[in-house]
């Protein structure tokens, strides 16, 4: 199975000091083509001011669901032990409601330890989280299979990571998109990997869309772009950071989509 090549746009919800900067970054990103605009999970900025101004996730999402009428959204990705599995396929089923089916359901173990203890969750290890991940996979989509109204459509889940072992079995048996954190040298190794879970589990690999960052180091962009994409990758992500939200990368990336 093939998938058309998408561009994707991670607007970072840091270092922006008021929300209109990201209600225009998210306009501006459909208007260009991207397809989908995701945010992520954090409660304080990855990089420069670990302080600095930040919003939430899903609040966000929900207010993105209002305002765009074509791209697709979704947290690159949501940390699982935020939000009681029940209780985030709720939130997933409303902004789907609210978005006309247009949500991608991105999740991870999580990994940012201030986080965790900033807002009172256990921290735990590498290895909890990702069984906590685990565990909750089940009771979401059983949760998405009783919630009335339903979802408009099937909720595509991606999930995030690149760990041979727990991580990309869960994506083999649960995820329709998986996003590797990888690079185009690092990519094929992880692949792989994910190819044998599959198997294991009577997965079609072919069957999950293969998702990745692209940036212009190296090579350049479309170097980049080209090279994750002869490997199989059809959703390139680019981010963005605030308080400008560039979006010159991205539109690069929907231009060069439109000449294959």
């Amino acid at each position: 199975m093939t998938f058309p090549i998408r561009i994707g746009v991670q607007l970072q919800p840091q270092h922006s000091p008021n929300y209109g900067l990201m209600r225009d970054a998210v306009r501006r990103s459909e208007d260009l083509g991207v397809d989908v605009a995701f945010n992520w999970d954090h409660f304080f900025p990855l990089y420069g001011d670990p302080d600095g101004a930040h919003y939430e996730c899903w609040t966000m999402l929900g207010a993105w669901a209002e305002q765009t009428s074509r791209i697709e959204i979704g947290a690159l990705v949501s940390c699982n032990s935020y939000r009681n599995p029940e209780l985030l396929a709720d939130m997933a089923r409303t902004v789907d409601n609210i978005s006309d089916g247009r949500l991608i359901l991105g999740i991870g173990s999580g990994w940012k330890e201030k986080d965790y203890d900033e807002y009172g969750y256990e921290f735990g290890t590498a290895g909890s989280r990702l069984d906590d991940l685990a565990a909750a996979m089940p009771r979401i989509i059983s949760r998405l299979g009783k919630l009335n109204p339903a979802p408009v459509r099937e909720i595509p889940i991606l999930i995030g990571g690149q760990g041979e072992r727990k991580t990309l079995k869960l994506v083999a048996q649960y995820a329709q998109m998986w996003h590797s954190f990888t690079s185009a040298s690092t990519y094929p190794e992880k692949a792989a990997v994910l190819d044998r879970h599959c198997a294991d589990v009577g997965r079609d690999p072919s069957t999950i869309v293969r998702s990745a960052g692209v940036d212009d180091s190296g090579d350049g962009l479309i170097a980049n772009a080209e090279a994750l994409t002869a490997l199989g990758v059809s959703l390139l992500t680019v981010g963005v950071n605030g308080p400008d939200y560039d979006l010159g990368h991205a539109e690069t990336l929907c231009r060069w989509r439109d000449s294959q």
